[in-house]
Parts: C-alpha cells; structure tokens; sequence
C-alpha cells in the first residue's frame, strides 16, 4: 500500500508564492478541508470523493499549499511511494 510521503512526514516539499516569492504552507489533504470527517474514512473511500478523478488510480495525493502572506493558494499532486 502506497503512501504520501508528505502526510506521514517522511519528506517536506518548498513550494513558493507566484506573487510573493515566499515560502507557501503545506496545509494538508485537499480531502481534509471538503468534508471535516473525511479523515476519519478509509482513504479510498476519501480518493473517491475528492474531487479529482485520478487519485486512486494514480496514486497521489492532492495537498493545499497557502501563502501566509497574500492568501494565494495552489493544489500540488504528490506522488506516493
């Protein structure tokens, strides 16, 4: 079974601001802000209803990365291992 490496801590990924060229916060799981009891469900159940199609198939896990400074915000595709 496949893991994300960024949601079990096993690497960190530096992701910068378009706008403001500083460092952006890995906010977790895409899955974790649309339903606040998803986490609790199995995570193909989650991959499911995610909102991006391929998620299961492909084995990656979509995380939100925010600026702190000007609230810019993008969806980074993390490949499991």
């Amino acid at each position: 079974m496949a893991v994300c490496p960024l949601c079990n801590s096993l690497k960190e990924l530096k992701v910068y601001c378009s706008n403001c060229n500083i460092q952006m916060e890995d906010s977790g799981k895409v899955s974790d802000f649309l339903d606040s009891y998803g986490h609790y469900n199995d995570e193909e159940t989650v991959k499911m209803g995610d909102g991006y199609p391929n998620t299961a198939r492909d084995q990656i896990c979509p995380h939100l990365f925010v600026c702190k400074d000007c609230g810019y915000d993008v969806v980074k595709f993390i490949q499991e291992e």
